[in-house]
């Protein structure tokens, strides 16, 4: 066993990492990369035109199968190492706010990230840390975890050091029943203390149990969206190929070529480009976000950030500086107390959890001796009592220190101290004289804490919840937290993208409606905690709508505000960055913490902001929506033009008596169109589409197509004809000359559909013009190239340009005035 007041020395730790890997779940490394990969070929339609083509090969046609394999790798290839670049981006910005530990090592305290962190590790805790991995607790003052993740227990449990003598020879025999055992998934809720790692990754107890534990988060929206438009797609491309094979066999065409045929056409409808799009524009989203200074933990979440349009936040840091100051204690009378500073000041000295801002404010105030204190027990803070006590010894004598929310700690006082030193009796009146300086407090717009003590028989050495009974009140600390001044214009610039601003604070309500008038904010509505209480969660639903204040909250009464918003239909963020604030960051449909948050809450938030101020998060919510934008353009392509070309072939095989383009030739006109859109997640979005929350619409995206896909048909049913008619096209003229149609009309129309206006009023981001203009110079160049007769073509006659530019041109134009009809109409309804 490694010396334990020391820690591991560094060569040691670094042997033990190479032995033990690091301390994350998952694989890694090529042997990883290399599996993701070859996962992209595990795709049916890939894996039956790789079989049809060997077959190819093996029946002569060795040029043509080397064709078709070649097209498939560089499709898939093309598709990986975009998504492969995005997702190493996103890991690369999610190190930046990594979870730490303290670690002891070379007998200094080194701040590690979680992955270094290797068995044998000793690791100093505290109030609002995660635990990094499974092992004994060495020594401990008043620790409290929560271990819900693992044994579902609702309350934290208290943890004791482990006896000397009592260090396992084997370690896997941990459990959470073991009094001195702590988890990794666990946090402290309260105290200190000192921790012995003995397994890290995946030997820890939650690492065995990653697969129910760590279930993937429920899908998004968006997520939920794209998958039925997948669906949808899905049950046309079977539909079409059935058809088409149906056909071709009544035409006793033949087998293999058809075979082919059909499979290359289900790959030309499916949008096996959407999950590489999706990927890379949210990792260029999450880019552009770290230059605002937010950090995305969670991809998906970004789509859902543009949706956003209630944000819930408390309002210390947000709307106020975060810079607390005490800057009165007072005693009954509103008159300055010395006693009152000192008692404050021991309480929050010798409490062992998390301290608060207000605790901070109280230590830097002023530095008083403590030395003739002697702390004997704590009662942690909890959200129900709101309120700390610490029991502790002087003289001979014990006193318990009590400091919390005036609401909590006045009903409990039997006595006040008036300002000669003496005790009275706390009757109603003098209730009355207590509440009514608190509420002149709240209303100058200074928080308050209440101080009372009482002294108790001096064998006491355990204190309870139940010592907390009659009190003596002694009075008040009021501190004041100045009001942001970019709070006002970011709450309304905010507001003006569509997204309320509700406040959601353990504080009062005069306090609160203090800070709002400063800031120019109205309140619409006030509800508090107690009202919270009293209420169903069918009467909260009916008010939480027109309310913006909620004044003390606990941490569960701030969960069922998010829910009912949630059933109201609101996509909701919440921003906290306490260890209360955990599950409302999990319940939200966006968590949002900031990097100085305690542990918890960072894991628990989808976003990190290294700035705490709402103008970055509204730069964030910009970015979101910019990220939905540009799928949904991606979407309306594949919606339009590339499916309405696939439903074109299928068709031309009712009437053509050959196939209407080679299996190869789809597959290349697949792989241009993909080549074409690779930029799209570069591309700026308009104004107006950034405005207003987005979401995810079936029934728009359905609707699009029935509006706008027909007409690529229709254009290309005349390129047909033109083709038979004007030009006697044999079979090799009419497959070159509707490939180079086909590539021009779906590539070309990007620069109509990427914006709700003009196309001459919008401009497209230059990687995705030189992207599109160059697929189509590329598709025009090719039947004069060598590759020409091994891809089936043939040079064109020039009279053909001229008439695809004409064709073009007029698909264009008829696009964009059903383009505006569409728009105006959905606007009009509020879909869109």
């Amino acid at each position: 066993m490694t010396e334990l007041s020391s820690g591991l020395s560094s060569e040691e730790a670094r042997q033990r990492l190479e032995r033990f890997g690091p301390n994350e779940f998952g694989g890694t490394g090529r042997t990883q990369v290399l599996r993701q990969f070859l996962a992209r070929f595990a795709n049916p339609l890939v894996s039956v035109l790789l079989f049809a083509s060997a077959v190819s090969a093996m029946t002569g046609d060795v040029a043509g199968a080397g064709i078709i394999a070649t097209i498939i790798v560089l499709s898939v290839s093309l598709d990986f190492v975009q998504e492969y670049r995005a997702g190493r981006a996103a890991e690369a910005l999610a190190r930046r706010v990594a979870l730490t530990a303290h670690v002891l090592r070379d007998g200094k305290v080194w701040e590690l990230p979680f992955s270094a962190i290797v068995p044998g590790d000793v690791v100093l805790l505290a109030a609002g840390d995660l635990v990094p991995g499974d092992g004994w607790l060495l020594e401990g003052k008043d620790i409290f975890v929560d271990q819900a993740a693992l044994t579902g227990e609702p309350y934290p449990v208290e943890r004791h050091a482990a006896p000397a003598g009592t260090l396992p020879q084997q370690p896997q025999a941990l459990s959470p029943e073991v009094p001195y055992a702590l988890f990794l998934g666990s946090s402290v809720v309260s105290g200190t203390g000192r921790m012995l790692v003995l397994h890290t990754g995946s030997r820890t107890l939650l690492g065995r149990i990653a697969g129910s534990l760590e279930r993937p988060a429920p899908p998004t929206a968006f997520e939920i969206g794209t998958r039925q438009f997948g669906l949808l797609i899905m049950r046309l491309t079977v539909g079409l190929v059935l058809f088409v094979l149906l056909v071709n066999l009544l035409f006793q065409r033949p087998l293999l070529e058809s075979f082919l045929f059909a499979v290359a056409l289900a790959v030309g409808l499916t949008p096996e480009l959407l999950p590489m799009i999706v990927s890379v524009t949210l990792a260029r989203g999450a880019l552009r976000m770290a230059k605002e200074n937010v950090i995305v933990k969670r991809l998906s979440a970004i789509q859902d950030l543009g949706a956003v349009d209630v944000l819930c936040t408390d309002k210390t840091g947000t709307l106020t500086e975060a810079k607390i100051r005490l800057e009165r204690h007072v005693d009954i009378d509103g008159n300055a107390s010395e006693h009152v500073l000192e008692l404050a000041y021991l309480n929050s000295f010798f409490e062992t959890g998390l301290k608060s801002p207000m605790d901070e404010a109280i230590l830097e105030h002023r530095e008083i001796d403590a030395s003739q204190w002697r702390k004997v027990d704590e009662v942690p803070f909890d959200f129900e009592r709101r309120r700390i006590s610490v029991l502790l010894e002087r003289e001979g004598r014990r006193f318990l220190l009590v400091k919390g929310a005036p609401e909590e700690i006045l009903p409990q006082c039997k006595g006040f101290e008036t300002g000669s030193g003496t005790v009275q009796g706390f009757d109603a009146a003098v209730r009355a004289r207590a509440t009514q300086l608190f509420d002149n407090l709240g209303e100058d717009g200074f928080r308050v804490l209440a101080i009372a003590w009482k002294e108790v028989e001096p064998a006491r050495d355990h204190a309870s919840v139940a010592d907390e009974t009659d009190l003596v009140f002694a009075g008040f600390a009021a501190f004041f937290d100045p009001p942001k001044a970019s709070a006002s214009l970011a709450v309304q610039a905010l507001i003006d993208s569509g997204v309320a601003v509700k406040i959601l604070t353990g504080d009062n309500e005069r306090v609160t409606r203090h800070v709002c008038t400063q800031l120019h904010l109205p309140v619409a509505g006030v509800l508090t905690g107690k009202e919270i209480a009293a209420m169903n969660d069918e009467a909260l639903r009916a008010r939480v709508e027109a309310c913006n204040i909620f004044c003390r909250l606990d941490p569960m009464q701030k969960n069922r505000v998010l829910l009912a918003l949630k059933a109201r239909g609101h996509v909701v963020a919440y921003l906290g960055d306490g260890i209360n604030d955990a599950p409302s960051l999990h319940t939200a449909d966006v968590g949002i913490s900031v990097d100085s948050a305690v542990d918890v809450a960072k894991h628990a938030a989808d976003f990190i902001l290294l700035q705490q101020d709402l103008r970055v998060l509204h730069a964030g919510i910009r970015e979101g929506r910019r990220t939905f934008g540009n799928v949904m353009k991606y979407i309306m392509m594949a919606t339009s033009s590339n499916f309405g070309n696939m439903f074109s072939m299928a068709g031309a095989t009712l009437f053509l008596p050959f196939l209407p383009m080679r299996p190869l030739q789809i597959l290349l006109n697949n792989l241009l169109y993909d080549l074409s859109e690779i930029p799209l997640p570069l591309d700026q979005v308009d104004e107006e589409d950034m405005q207003k929350p987005r979401k995810w619409e079936m029934r728009f995206v359905r609707d699009f197509m029935l509006s706008v896909g027909p007409i690529s048909s229709v254009f290309d049913f005349l390129t047909f004809y033109l083709l038979l008619r004007l030009f006697a096209a044999d079979q090799v003229l009419f497959h070159t000359g509707w490939f180079v149609e086909s590539v021009a009309t779906q590539v070309l129309v990007i620069f109509v559909l990427r914006t709700r206006q003009s196309p001459l009023r919008s401009r497209p981001h230059p990687s995705l013009a030189a992207a599109a203009l160059g697929v189509v110079a590329l598709a025009v160049l090719l039947p004069f190239s060598p590759l020409a007769p091994y891809l089936g073509f043939r040079p064109l006659p020039p009279l053909f340009f001229v008439v695809l530019a004409a064709v073009v041109l007029a698909y264009l134009f008829l696009v964009e005035q059903v383009k505006r009809s569409f728009f105006r109409r959905h606007v009009g309804s509020g879909h869109a």
